[in-house]
């Protein structure tokens, strides 16, 4: 464990000093804020069924799409295209190890980008109070359900986003594999659920393709409702997906 938590140390210093990872909290930040001013300004102007936390995390998937790329597509490509990936592996070090460490120190980072969000209705309740109706801004069951779903997805989108990045020594070639499942995985099932129902070879996939839909979980947490099965799903595949990245990196040290 000492040569784990030594890779870790080293991990989340080399987020803290490298541009990408500014320039992914920057983007994160900015966009999230435009979007929750956005949704602020339509419930002030008019009383909405709709909280307005629950419309600010289904946006989530805009700074997905290009943050965990951003922190991910470095982390295995560049330590191959340095040859210091062959160097770790020399070391007391288990290949699980190495991966394990990088996937906990970005996915540290990307929690806390999240975590930074939590001020927006803090910050809107006590300079503009009564902007929006009394407790619509704080309400705890979709705030809870929201961030839960944030952290649990992200699990998932992160593990994915290192195994692209261990398949190849290009960064650029990485993230742009990393953008194409992300988009497949969250918009996917949700463009397939808009084809027509009479569509034959879509009937006996329905089932599947609502079980595994993103905004169908999302929609559910941010409402509060908390289900077991996408806790599941969720750590199940980011588990597979670490464990197929460790094997990845094993065969091509």
């Amino acid at each position: 464990m000492r040569h784990f938590f030594h890779l870790l140390f080293h991990e989340i210093r080399m987020l803290w000093i490298s541009p990408a990872t500014y320039v992914a909290g920057v983007l994160f930040l900015v966009l999230m804020a435009f979007i929750y001013v956005f949704y602020i300004y339509i419930a002030s102007s008019e009383i909405q069924a709709t909280l307005v936390s629950e419309w600010f995390f289904q946006a989530f998937f805009w700074p997905v799409f290009f943050m965990v790329p951003l922190l991910t597509m470095r982390s295995l490509a560049e330590e191959r295209r340095l040859g210091t990936l062959e160097t770790l592996m020399t070391t007391p070090a288990t290949a699980f190890q190495i991966v394990l460490s990088k996937f906990i120190a970005i996915y540290l980072f990307y929690i806390g980008m999240w975590g930074l969000t939590l001020i927006f209705p803090f910050i809107v309740e006590y300079y503009r109070p009564g902007l929006v109706e009394e407790g619509r801004l704080l309400d705890k069951a979709s705030l809870l359900g929201g961030y839960l779903f944030v952290a649990l997805s992200g699990t998932l989108y992160i593990a994915l986003g290192m195994f692209t990045s261990s398949l190849t020594r290009s960064q650029l070639v990485a993230g742009m594999l990393c953008f194409s499942l992300l988009f497949i995985l969250i918009v996917g099932g949700q463009l397939l659920m808009k084809q027509p129902a009479d569509v034959q070879w879509l009937a006996w996939l329905g089932e599947s393709v609502q079980y595994i839909q993103t905004f169908k979980h999302l929609e559910d947490f941010s409402r509060g409702v908390i289900d077991t099965r996408p806790l599941i799903l969720y750590t199940s595949c980011a588990a597979l997906f670490v464990g197929i990245t460790t094997i990845t990196v094993e065969s091509k040290a």
